[in-house]
């Protein structure tokens, strides 16, 4: 297989999640009482701990292949980690919902180098490691989209801001696989609205992959707050430049868009793993297997098998957990369906996704 070293083990076609799992409503009833100053950080602790047990577990049961720790620490994708950053200062750091973004600014440049990296990403890893045998995707926000939510103060240019923080997250990715993660993604879910500036990301994204000797997944959607996206596209905005990019998976959403973008992934010439959107997390309606199932066969009409993962669209935050864990059930039997259609001795190398589409296709 040419998934890299993280994928050792796991079968053809493995599932996987993007990266979060649902908040139960007693869960951000109890998260938004820590934000209003009626709860201590280590009862939040134990909250989180709890629900990251249950969260493997739910995965662990559904027979998904890489898991994840839900992102069940994170208020939200941003502010986990900007509430973190040295020198970022805070309007308020109360909260009406914890899922609220915080009103953050950088008066100040960010540090050149840090002691110890200041996320502290590497412990959140160690909790979910020590919960599951199972192999981990560990995920987190990439430096554009953080640089979108920041009130720069700071630098002249705004590409500056988005290096700085390139630079403290490649503390953490060195931290991370110090302590045994050996699959990491970076998620930029503002990306699709700025495609002007994917240069500047994917160079950020360089700078956070640097010696970080692991594998790299890469995902981009086009938004998933509150279920809906923030944008419409589709992806060729990522091409040329994410071809520059030293990340080993592109992981997209087809699924809610359907897959007229996957001859576009192929005509640009993507030659390493692809992340294959199968679940609409913006839907409450529950796929069926055979969809799932036929969703994988049109992808692997483009796509080498060895190069494919099967994955939801995005973060399964919105949705209830009774209906996250009858859509991953449905994708883990769909997937099973085609790997047993390919069979052991699967020629994995018909038709590479580097072939180029004839002109005009």
């Amino acid at each position: 297989m040419a998934h890299g070293k993280a994928m050792a083990g796991v079968p053809l076609l493995p599932t996987t999640v993007v990266g979060s799992y649902p908040v139960p409503e007693w869960m951000e009833r109890l998260k938004t009482d820590y934000y209003r100053g009626r709860m201590s950080l280590a009862q939040l602790t134990d909250v989180h701990e709890m629900a990251i047990k249950a969260a493997l577990r739910d995965q662990e049961l559904a027979g998904i292949d890489i898991v994840s720790d839900g992102e069940l620490r994170r208020d939200n994708d941003i502010d986990y980690f900007l509430a973190r950053t040295p020198g970022i200062r805070l309007a308020e750091t109360s909260k009406d919902f914890s899922f609220d973004y915080y009103d953050a600014t950088l008066p100040a440049p960010l540090p050149g180098s840090f002691d110890a990296p200041p996320l502290r990403l590497a412990d959140d890893y160690a909790f979910t490691a020590s919960q599951t045998s199972a192999p981990i995707k560990f995920s987190f926000t990439g430096p554009f989209s953080l640089s979108r939510r920041v009130r720069d103060e700071a630098y002249r240019d705004d590409r500056e801001l988005v290096r700085a923080l390139a630079r403290m997250l490649n503390a953490e990715a060195r931290a991370l696989a110090e302590r045994g993660a050996t699959l990491l993604q970076i998620d930029e879910p503002f990306l699709a609205g700025y495609p002007d500036q994917v240069v500047t990301a994917i160079e950020a994204i360089n700078v956070v992959t640097e010696g970080v000797d692991v594998t790299w997944a890469l995902h981009v959607c086009y938004g998933n707050r509150y279920a809906r996206p923030l944008w419409e596209g589709h992806y060729d905005f990522l091409f040329p430049a994410v071809l520059d990019t030293t990340v080993d998976q592109l992981v997209l959403e087809f699924a809610r868009k359907g897959q007229e973008d996957l001859p576009v992934v192929r005509k640009f010439g993507w030659d390493r793993d692809l992340g294959l959107g199968v679940l609409d997390v913006k839907s409450a309606e529950v796929e069926t297997p055979e969809l799932i199932a036929n969703r994988i066969r049109n992808a692997l009409e483009l796509v080498p098998a060895d190069r494919l993962v099967v994955n939801p669209d995005c973060g399964l935050r919105n949705l209830t957990g009774a209906v996250a864990r009858a859509k991953l059930a449905a994708m883990v039997e769909g997937t099973a369906a085609v790997r047993r259609e390919l069979g052991p001795a699967t020629d994995s190398t018909s038709t590479p996704i580097t072939e180029p589409l004839a002109q005009g296709a």
